[in-house]
C-alpha cells in the first residue's frame, strides 16, 4: 500500500459475515478453547443468546488491515481494546484513520486510529497503530 499518508486518509475492509466456524478455526490456531467460543449449550445455559468470538478473532482482522495499509515491516506499535461480542452472522468493517504524521529528521512517525464495527456500525474493537518510516 503506499508510503504517502495525509493526516485524515482513511482505510477500510469488511470481513465476512463471520461464523461458529470462523471461531473454531481461530481457537484450534490460538489454544484458546474456551467453551463460550463455540459450545452453544454451554453459552445459553451460561446466559448469552449464542457463541462469540474471542477478542484477539477480532483483533486479527483488525491486524490484516493495519499490515496492509502500514506494511509489517514499519509497525511499531498496535494495541487494541474489546468493547463488544462477535456473534456469528456479524460482518466486521475495520477502518484505519491517519491522525498524526510527525516528521522526523532521520523518520516519520504515523499514529493512526483502529476502529472495527459490526454491521450496526457499533463498535466492537477500538484502538490504535503507529508505524515508524
Amino acid at each position: 500500500m503506499s508510503t504517502a499518508y495525509a493526516v485524515g486518509d482513511t482505510f477500510t475492509e469488511t470481513t465476512g459475515p463471520v461464523d461458529r466456524a470462523d471461531f473454531v478455526k481461530y481457537a484450534g490456531a490460538s489454544g484458546d478453547f474456551n467453551r463460550i467460543h463455540y459450545d452453544e449449550p454451554f453459552v445459553t445455559d451460561a446466559g448469552y443468546d449464542s457463541v462469540f468470538g474471542q477478542g484477539m478473532f477480532t483483533a486479527g482482522v483488525a491486524s490484516g488491515l493495519v499490515r496492509e495499509v502500514f506494511g509489517l515491516h514499519a509497525l511499531a506499535e498496535f494495541d487494541t481494546r474489546f468493547v463488544a461480542q462477535v456473534w456469528p452472522g456479524d460482518t466486521l468493517t475495520t477502518t484505519v484513520e491517519i491522525e498524526a504524521i510527525d516528521e522526523g529528521d532521520d523518520e516519520r512517525r504515523i499514529e493512526a486510529s483502529v476502529t472495527v464495527v459490526n454491521q450496526d456500525d457499533e463498535p466492537v474493537i477500538t484502538g490504535n497503530a503507529v508505524a515508524v518510516q
